[in-house]
């Protein structure tokens, strides 16, 4: 048996975290076993969805690099074959006609809240013959009265409902639109899905979906429902807590693998691994290990775990993913060094990509203002003239390298009998504008000699007008 997984989201809004980290359990399950992982988009709710949340979804996949064998599939290019299985279950005699109106279901609801039952289709229209011309009906699926419905479920264990609690659901609309719980029976059905890994917000359909594909006689996948993610106060992850599209942790400057790190160790786990390169989440990863309890979606550990992408990632890979940001900045890249020599100077001191192009600006652009600390610190009494020096040594070099200008900076400061701060802080703000930057040989041989030199020059004008 070829192992097939699905992500199935609907295009209503953008891929969050939780439909992330279903996709990356689908994609991971599939990879693990040499199987397939399809992109479905159910935009069967014509009323919601959106192309511009398709364009998300998909873009946040590829941001992801959860890249997908078959698909993206789109539900309403499908609804002949959702008619035919409609058709089918009527003719079967395991769907029927109901012609029961709103009003009628509202009033049957409000006597059973009222009498404390769970609220629930009766069955009116179940066996009756009775058509209504004056009225569209829709079309629910004859779920059995007796026996149960086990779920062998994959994280969580056996679940068993009896079928006394399900009702008839709707398969059809009155205007002939096929409901989720029959199209994504259909399409598990023929794509020959054979785990299906969701959120468990999705048990209470399942036995339903269970019972629709028994009455195909189709084979059952096995189901594996992930708990769910938390906000930091409890509640179920949502807006109100920050940052839960994919799209936004791309804005805020994380790293697509250290996300997808942080995604897999919410709800699973390998001993007390913490970081795992992709081909070792493939490696490693098994429902079995799943957690059961929900877990808690906390920025400063995937912020921690950020850092360490930053750090110790190819640097080459990590300079393509700040080139975007950039970009954000007004920034081109080739106005000045080059970015993966910019992520070894920055990587230690930078927990986003967005603080790294923060922190890299003067680099590619001259600033139009000195840092009023760093001047009132650093821009003293005599700086001008140590500044002076500096330039007629660096205006001789002629291999600008970080060891050349760092042998000129050792030898003046001893020569003028200073400190290395006396010295390498009055040139670090007049290059930088401000008095934090790499080492300075590192800043002054990725700015070259030309920039260094007209921003001296423009650092002692600017400390002797001061007095």
């Amino acid at each position: 048996m070829t192992i097939s997984t699905r992500f199935a989201p609907s295009p209503t809004g953008y891929l969050h975290v939780g439909g992330a980290r279903t996709a990356l359990f689908s994609w991971l399950y599939a990879r693990k076993h040499g199987g397939k992982f399809i992109l479905r988009i159910e935009d069967t709710d014509l009323e919601r969805s959106t192309q511009e949340s398709v364009n998300a979804i998909l873009e946040g996949m590829s941001w992801l690099g959860l890249d997908y064998d078959a698909g993206p599939f789109y539900q309403t290019h499908h609804f002949d074959r959702y008619k035919e299985i409609i058709q089918q279950l009527l003719v079967q005699g395991d769907a029927y006609y109901c012609y029961c109106s709103k009003e009628e279901l509202e009033q049957l609801r409000t006597e059973q809240m009222a009498n404390k039952e769970k609220p629930r289709y009766n069955g009116k229209c179940r066996d009756s013959d009775e058509s209504q011309l004056d009225r569209e009906p829709v079309i629910r699926f004859k779920n059995p009265v007796d026996g149960v419905v086990t779920i062998s479920d994959l994280v969580k264990g056996d679940i068993v409902v009896a079928n006394k609690e399900l009702d008839d659901l709707i398969i059809a609309r009155a205007d002939g639109t096929p409901t989720y719980n029959l199209t994504v029976v259909v399409d598990d059905m023929d794509m020959k899905v054979t785990h299906v890994i969701r959120g468990d917000d999705h048990i209470n359909n399942t036995p339903r979906q269970m019972n629709i594909l028994k009455a195909l006689g189709a084979e059952l996948p096995k189901y594996a429902h992930l708990p769910m993610i938390l906000g930091a106060d409890g509640a179920r992850l949502s807006k109100r807590h920050g940052a839960v599209s994919v799209m936004q942790f791309r804005d805020d400057g994380y790293l697509p693998e250290a996300l997808l790190n942080y995604l897999v160790r919410l709800g699973w786990s390998h001993g007390d691994q913490e970081i795992f390169s992709m081909d070792e989440m493939v490696e490693y990863f098994e429902l079995d290990d799943v957690n059961v309890s929900a877990s808690t979606f906390n920025m400063e550990k995937l912020l921690w775990l950020n850092h360490q992408y930053i750090m110790n990632s190819d640097p080459a890979h990590v300079a393509r993913h700040l080139s975007w940001h950039m970009g954000q900045l007004d920034i081109d890249p080739a106005d000045g060094p080059e970015l993966i020599n910019i992520v070894r100077a920055q990587r230690e001191r930078s927990k986003t990509l967005v603080d790294m192009a923060a922190a890299s600006v003067y680099f590619y652009k001259d600033f139009e203002s000195y840092d009023e600390k760093a001047v009132k610190k650093n821009f003293t009494v005599g700086s001008d003239h140590v500044l002076a020096s500096l330039h007629d040594e660096l205006v001789a070099v002629t291999d600008w390298t970080g060891e050349s200008v760092h042998e000129i900076i050792v030898n003046l400061a001893e020569t003028l009998g200073l400190n290395m701060g006396k010295v390498a802080q009055p040139l670090r703000v007049a290059i930088c504008g401000s008095a934090v930057s790499p080492a300075i040989d590192v800043t002054l041989s990725l700015l070259g000699q030309e920039k260094t030199l007209a921003r001296i020059e423009k650092a002692i004008i600017y400390i002797r007008s001061l007095n």
